[in-house]
């Protein structure tokens, strides 16, 4: 057989991919040494009644030469050598089928264990074990099984490694060269593959990149598929590091406070909002209400920041909302508990954002408690002049 065409390949991209094992299940891995066990004892016993058999025969042999021996004591050991050899007959038949047996259960524990080199010999094993290491590294040690069979067959190391590429295993390794195909552009070989994949990984890895995200050859694919360069993938990472370094750190800060989102977490949703999008959105835009939240001096609760999200409110608008909860909270405190109630950033934010809202069927809204409490203020001390309720309530549609 002929030995494969060296490819250079990362030595990082061992097994990446999670496919199925090249051998048996544990269940066949254990009935299989089980048998190897029993044909073991099973060929040793024949072999050990053999040697008594054969023993039994030179004795009935030494009986029926010994000097004097009567005409009855011949026949008598002739009689019993014939029986101690139809014994030894019997138990090599009975050691032969065990040592077969054995060897075939041990040729499927090998299988189980993916140790199909023992299963070959000369050239098939050697061009075997090259293919195995180089699929290996190319993620792919789940073929060593087909790797075997090719082998055993007797193709040629160039002939199976063209074989393997119409495998489904293959084809989702190397999937991105399918839709390069349609899209007219070359398609990579493994080596350039990998070396591709490689280049990526590196720069991610050293620009601090969160763990999943773009950490898996399946990851790439888009990047490969559309022909995208390690050169541009590097100018995309440091353009997005560098956009969170000009990021608010009040925003920064509540981003990782609310959801513990840090830094390199952020440079992911600035270098591909397609795939951190669904992860990062609504907390990037909660963050940038608690950011104005925090330049105020108030509390983070995340859930109420998402909901707040959700209508839609920016960044600017929740700093002009902060003013004026920040003018008026200290004023609202001392209200309510005059007229033995409660005031909560809660209360004054509903106040601003969600100013039709109650927080139950039967009960009133923020907008509502806060009217309330101005109006008996108001009736306590006729004609001062209560705080303005309308603020940027009106400002905010919900959605």
């Amino acid at each position: 057989m002929s030995t494969p065409i060296e490819q250079i390949v990362p030595a990082d991209f061992q097994d990446v991919l999670d496919l199925p094992g090249s051998g048996g299940g544990p269940w066949d891995l254990k009935k299989s040494q089980r048998t190897v066990d029993y044909s073991k004892k099973q060929a040793a016993d024949a072999m050990a009644a053999y040697n008594k058999a054969k023993a039994e025969a030179a004795a009935q042999m030494k009986k029926y030469k010994a000097k004097g021996a009567t005409k009855a004591q011949k026949a008598a050991a002739t009689k019993a050598r014939a029986l101690a050899l139809a014994t030894m007959a019997r138990q090599t038949t009975i050691r032969n089928a065990a040592l077969k047996k054995q060897g075939a259960a041990q040729n499927e524990v090998w299988k189980a264990n993916g140790q199909f080199d023992k299963l070959l010999s000369g050239a098939n094993r050697d061009a075997f074990l090259a293919l195995q290491s180089m699929f290996k590294q190319m993620g792919l040690g789940s073929l060593a099984g087909k790797i075997y069979e090719f082998a055993k067959q007797g193709y040629g190391a160039d002939t199976i490694s063209l074989l393997l590429q119409d495998t489904k295993e293959y084809k989702e390794r190397f999937k991105a060269n399918e839709a390069r195909a349609k899209a007219g552009l070359a398609v990579l070989s493994p080596a350039e593959y990998l070396a591709a994949e490689a280049a990526y990984r590196q720069i991610l890895s050293s620009a601090g990149m969160p763990k999943g995200f773009y950490d898996n050859p399946a990851d790439f694919r888009g990047w490969i598929a559309g022909d995208v360069s390690p050169a541009e993938i590097k100018s995309r990472v440091d353009m997005a590091t560098e956009a969170v370094n000009k990021v608010d750190p009040n925003y920064r800060g509540a981003l990782f406070q609310m959801y513990g989102i840090n830094s390199s977490e952020l440079a992911a949703y600035f270098l591909d909002r397609k795939v951190a999008e669904p992860i990062l959105k609504k907390q990037a835009a909660a963050g940038a209400i608690g950011a104005a939240a925090l330049r105020r001096g108030f509390s983070l609760n995340a859930l109420d920041l998402e909901s707040y999200a959700s209508l839609g409110i920016s960044g600017e608008e929740a700093e002009a909302a902060y003013g004026q909860i920040a003018g008026s909270f200290e004023s609202m405190l001392g209200l309510a508990g005059r007229y033995g109630s409660t005031w909560t950033q809660r209360d004054a934010e509903q106040e601003v954002f969600t100013p039709g809202v109650a927080g139950s069927i039967s009960a009133e809204s923020a907008a509502e408690k806060g009217k309330r409490l101005k109006s008996a203020e108001r009736a306590q001390f006729s004609g001062a002049r209560g705080a303005s309720s309308g603020g940027l309530a009106a400002g905010f549609r919900q959605t």
